[in-house]
């Protein structure tokens, strides 16, 4: 689901401004994204600010563990947002907010917990003692910064733990039932 709007009460993109720095800028959206997100039960997947084809585009993934995201999820966040982004960012962008897709690639360890209890599809650098294959799916069971991600294998019905920097890709996996 998406939902974008475009801002246009603001200077064109390519109005001569003083340099943005992206980092503090972000910086002080994500405390208001996040806030807004919580009071609707939803979670912070990722939130990015890109300049695409000299246009600016925030996107936000939001994420609910108890349903799924839909359009009305979407809408009710970029009304609710859109005021105060306006205020912050100083220049022309658009905004969309969406769900992170059935299939998300999994590009930070944060979405581990999030997507805890949730299949991945996963693909290791190396294979580990008791489990010789470098490409399976399984389940998140948990993730630790220091340990790694501990995944339930439904092949073997047992739990191992991978080291993250083992880990190649990973991404959501469903399948047809």
């Amino acid at each position: 689901m998406r939902r974008e709007k475009n801002y246009k009460n603001q200077p064109e993109e390519n109005a001569s401004f003083e340099y943005i720095n992206k980092r503090e800028l972000m910086e002080k959206l994500n405390p208001l994204i996040d806030n807004t997100l919580m009071r609707f039960g939803l979670i912070p997947v990722e939130t990015e600010l890109v300049k695409e084809n000299h246009k600016w585009f925030l996107r936000i993934f939001i994420y609910s563990e108890e349903r799924e995201v839909n359009l009305d999820d979407c809408e009710r966040v970029s009304r609710s947002l859109s005021g105060f982004l306006e205020e912050l960012i100083p220049f022309k962008y658009n905004l969309e907010v969406s769900s992170p897709g059935l299939e998300r690639k999994i590009k930070s360890t944060k979405e581990y917990l999030i997507f805890k209890n949730r299949d991945i599809s996963i693909k290791l650098k190396e294979s580990i003692d008791d489990f010789p294959e470098k490409q399976f799916v399984a389940k998140i069971i948990d993730f630790d910064e220091n340990e790694g991600l501990t995944v339930y294998i439904y092949k073997d019905k047992k739990n191992i733990l991978i080291k993250k920097d083992n880990i190649i890709s990973a991404k959501l996996y469903t399948s047809e039932i």
